[in-house]
């Protein structure tokens, strides 16, 4: 593996180990290594990903304050991040 492949590799477990340690997770990680060369083209860590490509492609895990509705929270994303388009997944009722 080249050492560009290399670092690659290193950076996405670096990714995978840091949401572990937020979740609170200790898993083990295992690599399975295969020698390919893929086009970037078909995606990218998602820690080289910019703002607009993790806006186009994420997910934002909001917890809504009580009060206002999920239409209007996701009226205000909208507006703040000026997409055209966005929507909610499940329920967003308060605890």
């Amino acid at each position: 593996m080249s050492s560009a492949g290399k670092e690659l590799v290193e950076r996405g477990l670096d990714f995978i180990r840091k949401l572990d340690e937020y979740a609170g997770l200790k898993r083990r990680l295992v690599l399975v290594k295969h020698e390919v060369t893929t086009n970037p083209a078909y995606g990218k860590v998602p820690s080289e990903r910019t703002l607009n490509e993790k806006l186009r492609l994420g997910i934002i895990n909001l917890d809504k304050p009580p009060g206002p509705t999920s239409h209007e929270v996701v009226a205000w994303i909208k507006k703040m991040l000026g997409l055209t388009k966005a929507g909610h997944g499940g329920t967003l009722v308060p605890r």
